[in-house]
């Protein structure tokens, strides 16, 4: 098990230096980029870059624009000046000690940007999380039991018309019938809490953050849940129809001994080994629609605005943590099926 481990580890490191190469490949020959950006901004009279833009417009002389001096000055400033490869080489370096550096567009570390989002990621995912394996579990086991019956007919019907609903759109039937739009006012519609937050009580902080969290963890949700309720029933209908499940029912066993002593523990095992990386990766996980529609400040916004702006230390710092989380996520699924499953062992050699 420790050599795989270890084996599993060092090859993260090509694939994580390949991903980060292709990435700042193609972000090479983008046309538009941060410095360009900046300058068509200041000459359009757009938003200018804070204090970058302030020295930029300094710079600026009406229609002559910039001259060769003062445009390598601005290069040098975002560290354009130096070759390709040495630019990759120090970005690396630093990246393998954490420092992702400063945000172009926000003027401030990518760490500190990351940290703000953060809490809205982990709202709606680990929300997303709890409901997708809370719900979907009990209910994809009921739905084995009773195949074919009426309970098992409706309940796929109602999660297949939800999981055919895209979340986008599920959030904007939600806004309008329970938001305020066309119908009931009951739900709000921006931020994780209220304005005065600060000054409720312990448990009307807690009442208010869950009040703003019902739409858009509804609408991220509600995807997911045909997926999971399907994967869960198909797999203990697979192992129900097996040869010990008549051997265990022919010793005696009662239908609630055979189904979780027996068909349990093995018809989890695909279920549960998806379980570490969708639970990591639910806290870091944003949804741009999501987040647009309720006005939340989440990673999906985040990533979008920086694609956009040509901010680069957080397309590709954001990228590289998340790479990492991602391929860690993955190791420890497979270890997860040495852990449900006795039978599987990484240490045979056939």
């Amino acid at each position: 098990m420790i050599f795989y481990i270890v084996k599993r580890m060092l090859l993260m490191i090509p694939t994580l230096f390949g991903v980060m190469l292709i990435t700042f490949v193609i972000t090479q020959f983008v046309p538009g980029g941060p410095v360009d950006k900046l300058i068509a901004e200041i000459e359009g009279h757009g938003r200018g870059g804070g204090e970058v833009g302030a020295s930029v417009s300094s710079m600026y002389r009406g229609s002559s624009g910039l001259d060769n001096e003062r445009l390598e000055k601005l290069q040098e400033l975002y560290g354009f000046d130096r070759p390709p490869v040495e630019r990759f080489l120090v970005m690396m370096k630093n990246y393998l000690l954490f420092d992702f550096g400063e945000s172009y567009y926000y003027h401030q570390s990518v760490v500190h940007l990351v940290i703000s989002r953060l809490p809205v990621s982990m709202s709606l995912g680990l929300w997303s999380f709890i409901i997708v394996y809370g719900v979907c579990i009990p209910l994809g086991i009921r739905k084995a039991v009773q195949d074919g019956s009426r309970f098992d007919i409706f309940t796929s019907t109602i999660i297949l018309i939800g999981y055919a609903i895209p979340g986008f759109v599920l959030g904007i039937i939600l806004i309008v019938l329970f938001g305020g739009g066309s119908f009931w006012n009951v739900f709000p519609l921006r931020g994780l809490v209220s304005d005065n937050w600060g000054d409720l009580s312990l448990t009307m902080k807690v009442l208010d953050y869950l009040w703003h969290m019902v739409l858009p963890i509804t609408a991220s949700a509600v995807g997911s849940l045909a997926v999971m309720t399907m994967l869960t029933k198909n797999s203990f209908l697979e192992e129900i129809n097996k040869q010990y499940v008549l051997t265990a029912r022919a010793k005696g066993l009662t239908e609630k001994q055979v189904l979780y002593r027996h068909v349990f523990r093995n018809a989890i095992i695909p279920i549960i080994t998806g379980f570490p990386g969708y639970f990591i990766a639910s806290f870091f996980t944003g949804s741009l629609l999501i987040e647009t529609i309720f006005s939340l400040n989440g990673m999906g916004m985040l990533a979008y605005e920086s694609v956009m702006n040509r901010d680069y230390p957080v397309v590709l710092g954001t990228l590289y943590f998340f790479t990492v989380i991602g391929l860690i996520s993955r190791l420890l699924s497979d270890l997860s099926y040495v852990v449900v499953d006795p039978r599987i062992s990484f240490d045979r050699v056939e």
